[in-house]
């Protein structure tokens, strides 16, 4: 079994941009946002992912995560609930630890999120002089929410 234990955090300016190593163009939808169990589709440039993440239980929560063919990916889209998440995700280094940042667009456009991904609960995170607001136990900014709720609401 699988678990991610993620923190995620607002920002609080632009300096992270030249620090970035890699970038991906990401749409997803979900067939399923419930609280108890979220079931995402994503296509992350021209690559198809099935994931199925837990019920949060404080940062971390179960997830199982599968590549699957595009055309899979891209006719369980259309399936999902609207508006998709649209979003350009950026990989920053710092102090070991990988940060992605994701700048969305589509109904969410204007939204900037960082989050890094723990080994455990208690990790050190070492935060940058770009990351503002811890938002991790915020529904609000969570992905399937964004689905349901988007910000330009």
């Amino acid at each position: 079994m699988a678990t991610e234990i993620e923190r995620k955090y607002l920002l609080k300016n632009d300096n992270w941009k030249s620090l970035v190593s890699k970038t991906y163009k990401i749409q997803q939808g979900y067939l399923s946002s419930d609280p108890e169990r979220t079931v995402r589709v994503r296509i992350k440039d021209n690559r198809g992912i099935l994931t199925i993440k837990g019920k949060n239980q404080g940062i971390s929560r179960v997830e199982f995560e599968y590549e699957i063919p595009i055309k899979d990916a891209q006719e369980l889209i259309s399936l999902c609930q609207k508006p998709l998440i649209e979003k350009i995700r950026n990989i920053v280094l710092h102090e070991g630890q990988t940060w992605e940042i994701d700048v969305f667009d589509g109904a969410n456009k204007g939204l900037v999120l960082a989050e890094v991904e723990l080994e455990a609960e208690d990790s050190i995170v070492d935060l940058p002089e770009w990351v503002g607001e811890e938002v991790s136990h915020d529904i609000r900014y969570y992905n399937s929410n964004l689905s349901k709720n988007p910000i330009a609401k």
